[in-house]
């Protein structure tokens, strides 16, 4: 096991729910409020300030945008006490998923952030992101970009041993996915439309009181690399294909090093080796409980996962206010 291994077992890993608590805290005062840049700035300043506490040599690969995008943790921002001294650590986050969930306080908003060891995050550029995912259990591959979305609802439904009819399909609620749903109910199965918060969906597939069996469609890449760093943690399988609709975000993809623009990329090419997903709830969901205020406590649930190891530890927090 490498040295950032180690740093990773003896410092990091409970301190990553930390980082997302303090993001969902400073957030969860704008739920409902209606203004989504509003809150998004919250838990960016809040994470932000709390991994500079961390002893690490961090780099943000997956983050707000890019540099002239965003003024705080856009990629490639460093980030820690330790720059230059401390365990080199590539970081994939995003302070507050679901932006427009927390603005209406809707369900699964959450505060999501994955590390891993230096190059074990793929360096996505904030394009789309072809995506299809399942849980554990099944045989290798039993999905695959390539194949119809009808292909791939029948092979999970053979390994499952029952009817397409008996599966369901998470998909987000967006015009360009109608064709998808539409070819996912002529087959019979069931479609459950989320209006944000992809990431909360492709975990869902893990976890059977959801019932969701599989997700597909589009979404961000940025939100396809902390999904896939989650899946390493507990199981499943998950495909991925950047989607470049002009050639502005084609250069960026170039920018970034990708080079072949159409490679169905696995998993393992998304977070590789050792890894550690956190999330806190902000309202919610069918992953976490949201903050709560109560006769001067704040409450908090979040949940930490490691890849090498398997564990997955569920904390609830109180803050007094």
């Amino acid at each position: 096991m490498s040295i950032v291994s180690n740093v990773l077992d003896r410092v990091l890993v409970l301190e990553m729910v930390r980082v997302t608590e303090a993001a969902a805290i400073a957030c969860s005062t704008l739920i409902g409020h209606g203004d989504e840049k509003a809150a998004d700035a919250a838990a960016v300043d809040a994470m932000r300030t709390a991994l500079n506490s961390l002893y690490m040599d961090g780099t943000v690969v997956i983050g707000e945008g890019e540099r002239d995008e965003a003024p705080m943790l856009y990629i490639g921002e460093k980030v820690g006490s330790a720059i230059g001294k401390g365990p080199k650590i590539d970081i994939a986050l995003d302070p507050l998923e679901g932006t427009t969930i927390c603005a209406t306080a809707g369900p699964n908003s959450l505060a999501v952030l994955a590390i891993a060891e230096e190059g074990g995050l793929l360096n996505a550029p904030d394009v789309y992101m072809d995506k299809i995912a399942v849980g554990p259990g099944y045989p290798d591959n039993i999905i695959d970009l390539d194949k119809s979305p009808t292909e791939n609802v029948r092979a999970v439904a053979a390994a499952k041993g029952v009817e397409p009819s008996k599966i369901m399909c998470c998909v987000l609620n967006r015009p360009r996915h109608e064709k998808l749903i539409a070819e996912l109910r002529s087959l019979g199965c069931g479609v459950m439309l989320i209006g944000d918060g992809d990431v909360a969906g492709v975990i869902a597939t893990t976890n059977p009181e959801t019932t969701i069996d599989i997700y597909m469609g589009s979404g961000g890449a940025p939100e396809g690399v902390l999904a896939a760093a989650a899946l390493r943690c507990v199981g499943g399988q998950f495909k991925g294909r950047l989607l470049f609709r002009n050639d502005d975000e084609r250069a960026r993809a170039a920018k970034w090093g990708v080079t072949d623009l159409d490679k169905q990329y696995d998993l393992t090419e998304l977070a590789k080796g050792d890894c550690i997903f956190a999330a806190t709830g902000v309202t919610d969901g069918s992953l976490l409980a949201g903050v709560k205020r109560k006769k001067g406590v704040m409450t908090t649930e979040s949940v930490v996962m490691r890849a090498s190891s398997g564990t997955v530890r569920w904390v609830k927090g109180e803050h007094r206010i």
